[in-house]
């Protein structure tokens, strides 16, 4: 187990329940959101409409939350300037440009371009996140981007903010799509293989996909069984995406997880995915009507049977002297 700085502690204390309980609300999505919003023209979308959908859910749910994952483009800087965002809800920043370089076959992170870490921490976040598409069979590419995520963590190191490090799996073999049945069968080792390797690089929290595939495999034993070993192979922390899955599966992808030692959830499109194809007089009747019962179910269900973020970090002994070194 790695042990914390005060720095990184207090972030986290912010961005976590009492209890130290991951519950965080996702609204951070740029171009997957522009396509639910509009399939045919999404990029024809004003900004202002994206900022005022998602200023919508943060006003009415991120109470429920204890933290938030907000973007650089669209609302971090109008959610603090507005009020939006209160200022006793934590929040994480995105690091990605949501959009991958290279092909659907092998995809590079690429960061957001004038935004990084030093910024985030100077606004006030509780944390970064970055996603990282990850292969573990991909050779040059799979070590590119384990330079990305290292070179972030150290970012996140000199800054003393915790990094949530995202890694997705995805299929490196054009003949077999993502969504497969042939990808699901592969999915519990590249999942597993990349928490591995990726937890290696010392990230402060791993933010991961259910290790098994629920449209394809609805064994809770099998769940349950993956689950065990990817808690068995983080040295942190690990909190469940739900990487637009439906709510019920996640629901009950999250139970099973957190049994297993999971600290929580990061949950976006599971949550208002209805939103997006309503018009904006019917949002906030929706998200009284869907999201927020959702909202509490998940809180529910993490707070009762997940485990502290503390317990995969050793807290460090402070002496008297300790802030001469800080």
């Amino acid at each position: 187990m790695a042990s914390l700085t005060p720095g990184k502690i207090r972030h986290l204390q912010t961005a976590t329940s009492p209890r130290g309980i991951i519950k965080i609300l996702a609204i951070d999505h740029r171009d997957v959101l522009l396509e639910m919003l509009d399939p045919e023209n999404p990029y024809a979308i004003a900004d202002n409409e994206v900022t005022d959908f998602k200023l919508d859910i943060l006003r009415k749910a991120g109470g429920l939350a204890s933290a938030v994952i907000l973007d650089a483009k669209y609302c971090i800087g109008q959610a603090v300037a507005t009020g939006s965002l209160p200022g006793n809800i934590g929040f994480l920043s995105a690091l990605e440009r949501e959009l991958y370089d290279g092909t659907p076959q092998a995809r590079e992170t690429i960061t957001m371009p004038g935004w990084g870490v030093t910024q985030i921490k100077r606004l006030g976040a509780s944390g970064v996140k970055l996603v990282l598409y990850y292969h573990p069979d991909a050779g040059e590419l799979t070590t590119r981007q384990e330079r990305v995520a290292a070179e972030a963590i150290e970012a996140c190191n000199r800054e003393d903010i915790p990094m949530f490090l995202e890694p997705i799996a995805y299929s490196i073999d054009k003949n077999v799509p993502d969504n497969s049945p042939e990808f699901a069968r592969q999915r519990r080792r590249i999942v597993l293989e990349s928490v591995r390797r990726l937890g290696a690089l010392k990230p402060d929290v791993l933010k991961v996909q259910f290790p098994i595939d629920g449209h394809f495999d609805t064994s809770e034993s099998q769940w349950r069984a993956a689950c065990e070993e990817l808690n068995d192979l983080s040295p942190c922390p690990w909190a469940l995406l739900s990487g637009g899955d439906p709510f019920d599966i996640f629901k009950a992808q999250l139970q099973v997880a957190c049994e297993a030692g999971c600290s929580g959830f990061l949950a976006g499109r599971a949550l208002w995915r209805e939103l997006t194809t309503a018009e904006k007089s019917e949002r906030d009747d929706l998200l009284q009507s869907i999201v927020l019962p959702r909202l509490e179910q998940l809180n529910e269900v993490a707070e009762q049977y997940g485990h502290p973020w503390q317990e995969k970090h050793t807290l460090p002994t402070i002496d008297h002297a300790w802030f001469a070194t800080y």
